[in-house]
C-alpha cells in the first residue's frame, strides 16, 4: 500500500523506494514464505467508552507510531447517531488508537483516511508500514 506516498494531483508516487521496499517485503512473504512483516495494520474492531473510541488493529507488530515523528495522529473522524462526521483527535496507546472529539460526545462510528484521496495520513506500524483506510460504519 502506498497511501502515504501519493499526491492527489499525480498518481505516480515521488518516493518510489518506499513503494518498492513494500512490494519486496510482500514478495518475500507471499512468494518465498519468509517470516517478515509485510502488511500494514488493518482495522479489526472498535469499542466505545466515556466518549472515546478505542480502535484495535491486526498486523500492528510491536506497535504503532506517527510517521515523521511527533504525537499528532492525523486522518481520524468520528460520528454520532446523527451520522454527522467531525475530525477527531487521536493518540496511540501501544498497538491501539484512542479517538475523541468534543464535537461528537457520544460517538458510534470511526473512520480513518476515508476519502478518494486522503490529504494527510501519518499512522504507521513500528516498521513504517501504513495503516489501511477503514470505516466502521455501513452508512450510505
Amino acid at each position: 500500500m502506498a497511501i502515504d506516498q501519493g499526491d492527489p494531483a499525480d498518481i505516480h508516487p515521488r518516493e518510489k523506494r518506499a513503494v518498492g521496499h513494500r512490494l519486496a517485503l510482500a514478495a518475500r512473504a507471499v512468494a518465498y514464505g519468509e517470516k517478515v512483516e509485510w502488511q500494514g495494520p488493518d482495522y479489526v474492531r472498535h469499542s466505545v467508552a466515556g466518549g472515546a473510541v478505542t480502535v484495535e488493529f491486526s498486523h500492528a507488530g510491536t506497535g504503532l507510531r506517527v510517521q515523521g515523528g511527533g504525537e499528532a495522529v492525523a486522518g481520524f473522524a468520528l460520528a454520532g447517531a446523527d451520522h454527522r462526521w467531525a475530525w477527531a483527535d487521536a493518540r496511540i496507546v501501544g498497538s491501539r488508537v484512542v479517538v475523541s472529539s468534543p464535537a461528537v460526545p457520544n460517538p458510534v462510528a470511526v473512520r480513518y483516511a476515508w476519502s478518494n484521496s486522503p490529504a494527510r495520513v501519518n499512522l504507521v506500524s513500528a516498521m513504517g508500514l501504513p495503516v489501511a483506510p477503514f470505516r466502521s460504519d455501513q452508512w450510505k
